[in-house]
Formats: C-alpha cells, structure tokens, sequence
C-alpha cells in the first residue's frame, strides 16, 4: 500500500486527488496540508511514502517545504504537481531534492503512475523529457543560478570511475538506459548497475537529481 499526503492550498484540488487516490487498490491518502508548514508536520507524523506537492501556497511554499523534508532524511519522495509554464519554481523544485513534477492537467492515469513510479524510487520525468525540461528551466533561470564548477572541482565527482563519469554524462543529455546500452555496448542490467553505483556515490536520490548533478558539474551544458 503506497501512502500519499496531499498539500496543496486549493480545497477543491486536494479533493480531487483524493477521490483519484482512494479509488486505487494499492494507495491510501494520510492527510492533507493547506499550506508547507503543515505538510513537513504530516510527514514528520505519518511518514509517508508520498508527498504531492503543490508550489505556490500561502506561508511556507512548496519548494523550501520540499528542502526540509529532503534535508531531515526522511524516506518520504516528493512529487511536484503544478502548472508548468516555464516557471522556473518547478526547477527549483527538483534542485531542492523533489523526485520529479507533473502538470495539474496531467491525466488521471499518468499522475497514478506518476506516483507509484515516484514510490518505487525512480524518477517521475522519462528520460527524453528530463533534458528538454531542465533546458527549459536554466534558459529561464538568473545567470547567477546557472551551473558554473568545472567537472575537475567538484567533491561528488571524484569517486566516479571513467565509465561512470561517461554514463552520468549521457544520463544527463537525456538517454534512456536502453539507449545507454546499446550506444555504449554494454549490456541493459550492467547499465542498471552503473546507475545504481552512480546514484549511491554522489548522493544523488534518483535520475532527475542526477541529470541536475550534471549540469551543476559542467559535465552538460544547456542546449542553444
């Protein structure tokens, strides 16, 4: 049974994911926040395995209410639901340590999936999606917030093995592990180990976060 908590500052909103939600076999809503602050006080109490996440709400928004609840190690994975207009909050979002975003006109189906996928520790965004979004997001963000160290000055690289450094590479251009091995000629589960061992050596919580780790490092520069 997966658990869900919804925060989102428009009563009607949360009661539709809910009806959405409690209609599934396999997922069970935990509580519902109005507002950031009540959502890191439901997490804190019910832990759950989800948190859907709106951006914009009254008081503590979406994106530092998703910093605390990363920061304090909690197991609970966030998933963004907002409206995606090139809005450079919803990357902050994923820089803050969210698992992945959804538009609120997404269908019923895809933020069904969207959660379990999230639950299941994987990342929300498809691969070929990721690199057009993150594009999107720096072109839009201040030149102050865009990445600057060099692949050589950053700690979380200096484990990585040349493969690794290779694949990270590639993740963050936006291939899929399929492409990975059959570009690269290894076999799919050796990819699956490598972004494994990847993930686990620079702390990274899944591929959306390592795409970023990417671009952060310089190993990816935005699209012209």
């Amino acid at each position: 049974m997966t658990t869900v908590l919804i925060a989102d500052d428009q009563p009607m909103q949360r009661f539709g994911f809910r009806m959405l939600l409690e209609s599934q076999d396999d997922m069970t809503v935990v509580g519902e926040a109005s507002n950031g602050t009540e959502a890191i006080r439901l997490v804190d109490r019910h832990h759950p395995d989800v948190v859907l996440m709106d951006i914009r709400m009254p008081g503590l928004d979406g994106i530092e209410a998703t910093r605390r609840i990363v920061a304090a190690g909690d197991r609970t994975r966030i998933l963004i639901v907002t409206t995606f207009d090139l809005d450079e909050y919803a990357y902050d979002g994923l820089r803050a340590g969210a698992s992945g975003f959804l538009v609120k006109d997404a269908q019923p189906e895809e933020l069904l999936a969207g959660i379990r996928a999230v639950a299941g520790g994987d990342a929300v965004v498809a691969p070929s999606l990721t690199r057009r979004l993150l594009d999107a997001y720096i072109h839009h963000l201040p030149p102050a917030a865009a990445p600057a160290p060099a692949p050589a000055e950053d700690a979380r690289l200096a484990a990585l093995t040349d493969r690794e450094r290779e694949i990270l590479t590639v993740i963050g251009k936006g291939w899929s592990n399929t492409e990975i091995a059959g570009r690269l000629h290894l076999a799919e589960s050796t990819v699956k180990t490598h972004v494994g061992r990847i993930l686990a050596k620079t702390g990274t919580r899944d591929r959306v976060q390592a795409v970023i780790l990417a671009y952060d490092t310089g190993l990816v520069t935005p699209a012209p």
